[in-house]
């Protein structure tokens, strides 16, 4: 427990914000590589990914209590199960809970759902987009519950395309969008399948940013090594001259280096201007095994 309490007390003076406060999966940790914990205040997320015994856990529950002022709820969620069931150890879960970051709000769904509503490891993305979009029409592929979206139109962009195939994300997206007052006006949400969609998104195109975050698997809906090739061949052709591309990966399936691969050979006019890592939060032994995010410029 002394590693876990020295990670947390890096990170427990930070506001309102939501933080990781421990992050096992990047194999930095020796013994703790299945363990996440995560901040959204007044409520501790934490993710195993292998079994634990109650008494470890209490000891946790106790470390947490002590550490972080506040708590209302303490909520494992147990990955190495089927469906990801969720229980809470401590406390009671209030009614609605979101995450904040850089002052931006996003509903959460914790509890009930074994991915939240909110990926904190993306900050880095939402970040970049922020930056980059003022005055810009972006498009937001496999947008899930639109956190780039909310992002976009908060830093000035003048519309931003969601396209995402659950219906159910989308609704939480438009949530997103409203918690934090922005115009509705200036964005729409699609519930398409992308590939089956490019002749609608021509219609809507050009577009001066994409972004593109698909699932790592999704069953027959996407599988990197079918799906990555399409997108690559697909999307610069909806940017306008000079437009701005993102390839959000985070998939042992498929590397960065393979996909920057990829991209040189079927998208010649795409240049890389820099790959982005998620920030020291997220601490990884490889980096490739991490978030990466890919910015291209299209000619």
């Amino acid at each position: 427990m002394k590693l876990i309490q020295t990670e947390i007390n890096k990170r427990v003076h930070c506001g309102s914000e939501s933080w990781r406060l421990f992050h096992g999966r990047g194999h930095c940790f020796p013994g703790y590589e299945d363990l996440l914990i995560d901040w959204f205040q007044p409520v501790v997320l934490i993710t195993l990914h292998c079994s634990r015994d109650d008494a470890w856990l209490e000891k946790l529950v106790t470390l947490l209590l002590s550490s972080l002022s506040g708590v209302k709820a303490i909520i494992l969620q147990q990955r190495y199960l089927p469906n990801s069931p969720s229980r809470i150890l401590f406390g009671e879960l209030p009614e609605e809970v979101n995450a904040v970051e850089d002052g931006l709000k996003y509903r959460l769904r914790l509890n009930s759902a074994q991915n939240i509503g909110f990926f904190l490891d993306m900050a880095q993305g939402r970040r970049l987009i922020a930056g980059r979009t003022k005055g810009k029409k972006v498009l937001n592929l496999f947008s899930y519950s639109c956190s780039f979206s909310v992002a976009a139109i908060a830093s000035g962009a003048t519309q931003v395309v969601n396209m995402d195939m659950n219906r159910g994300a989308l609704q939480l997206g438009r949530l997103n969008h409203q918690l934090n007052h922005l115009d509705l006006r200036k964005t729409s949400f699609l519930p398409l399948e992308v590939f089956r969609s490019f002749s609608r998104l021509r219609k809507l195109a050009p577009f001066d940013l994409i972004i593109c975050d698909p699932p790592d698997m999704q069953g027959q809906n996407f599988q990197p090594q079918r799906d990555w090739p399409k997108l690559v061949q697909k999307l610069p052709r909806l940017l306008s001259p000079g437009g701005d591309l993102l390839f959000c990966l985070s998939s042992p399936n498929l590397s960065s280096h393979a996909l920057q691969q990829l991209v040189s050979q079927s998208a010649h006019n795409a240049q890389l201007l820099k790959v982005y890592y998620s920030d020291d939060c997220f601490p990884e032994k490889n980096l490739d095994n991490g978030l990466n995010i890919l910015h291209y410029r299209v000619d």
